[in-house]
């Protein structure tokens, strides 16, 4: 890929890569990026402090990359909102430093979100093995205490999703966003630092009339959670904490009431996994115990309490250009089940 004069044309898209400690994946990342068949695009890699190779591999071998250097962990949120400034296209593509595009990707991402002036979202199709086809996510849905959920998790790809023209919103591991709509909602909220900033932007997406449409032809391998961790700590604090965050901000009212009893159905599901030896939680409960189990969740509630507040504050700042009605239609569409959320890994 040949690095682009200063002032020759603004390129149409941004692809973003918020990297931390990436140097193993790096280079598969940004190689399979000078292949795609779409040509008018940029590359900024934003890096959040790392202390492996990453800004020598970059540097010594990618000068077409524009690299934004941070001098710590701003976590994932900041890190995407810190590249779409940078950018100056009309779409950015955040993509995760362990994934790989075939090389349509963005194009046909792009032919997507382009063919549809409402849509403000574009999904790719994501796969945890090429060899394999087994999904990762074509989509997300939602389960009503806030927690996201891939559409088509860990099934093997035969095309059953592709004449699936829409989505509730796009996985933040490999989509494509218009910069309208950016401009008009805002940024990822950085408040969240990692894990359901894609859940909050996308409802605050849909709540404002913009759509999220599938592009079952733009492929990616993701090799998942490679940075935080399969099943890490760290990340079921955030994953717990944030879908909390998520709902308060975002769901209709009744529906914040009545995640409290959503979560505890959950948690059945999930002792049930547990007994059963079944899903994520279950593997989970392989490398930590119980007791570090309940300390996770405590933190996380703790954390997402002292939250709230500042999450009804941005809740009346939202721009609302569909009625509750219009609203609770979309989300009762992609509402997942308790069993199909938990019973998965």
């Amino acid at each position: 890929m040949e690095k682009k004069d200063k002032n020759s044309p603004k390129n149409e898209i941004s692809v973003i890569i918020p990297n931390f400690n990436g140097a193993n994946f790096l280079c598969k990342c940004l190689s399979s990026l000078q292949n795609q068949t779409f040509r008018n695009f940029d590359v900024i890699v934003v890096d959040n402090g790392s202390t492996d190779n990453s800004i020598n591999i970059i540097k010594n071998n990618y000068p077409w990359v524009r690299l934004i250097e941070l001098s710590e962990n701003t976590g994932f949120a900041k890190a995407c909102n810190t590249g779409i400034n940078a950018s100056q296209g009309k779409y950015v593509a955040i993509l995760n430093n362990d994934t790989e595009v075939m090389p349509d990707w963005l194009e046909e991402l792009y032919r997507a979100i382009e063919g549809d002036k409402e849509a403000g979202m574009a999904a790719s199709k994501i796969l945890l093995n090429m060899e394999s086809r087994e999904i990762d996510s074509v989509g997300m849905l939602i389960y009503p205490d806030g927690i996201g959920r891939q559409k088509g998790r860990g099934e093997i790809d035969r095309k059953q999703f592709d004449s699936d023209k829409e989505t509730l919103f796009a996985h933040g591991c490999a989509a494509m966003y218009r910069m309208d709509m950016l401009k008009e909602i805002g940024l990822f909220d950085e408040d969240f630092f990692a894990y359901a900033e894609d859940t909050d932007l996308g409802l605050r997406g849909r709540f404002a009339g913009w759509k999220a449409v599938i592009a079952p032809k733009a492929v990616v391998y993701h090799k998942y959670s490679a940075t935080t961790g399969k099943y890490s700590s760290l990340k079921a604090m955030l994953i717990e904490r944030n879908r909390i965050m998520a709902a308060v901000k975002n769901f209709p009212f009744t529906w914040v009431c009545l995640s409290p009893f959503y979560t505890m159905w959950r948690f059945c599901f999930q002792l049930y996994g547990v007994l059963i030896n079944k899903g994520s939680s279950a593997r989970f409960k392989e490398s930590y115990s119980a007791k570090e189990i309940i300390i996770v969740l405590l933190k996380a509630y703790a954390s997402a309490l002292k939250h709230i507040p500042l999450m009804l504050k941005k809740r009346r700042q939202r721009i609302k250009k569909i009625s509750n009605r219009e609203y609770i239609k979309i989300l009762k569409k992609y509402r997942i089940t308790a069993a199909e959320l938990i019973l998965k890994d």
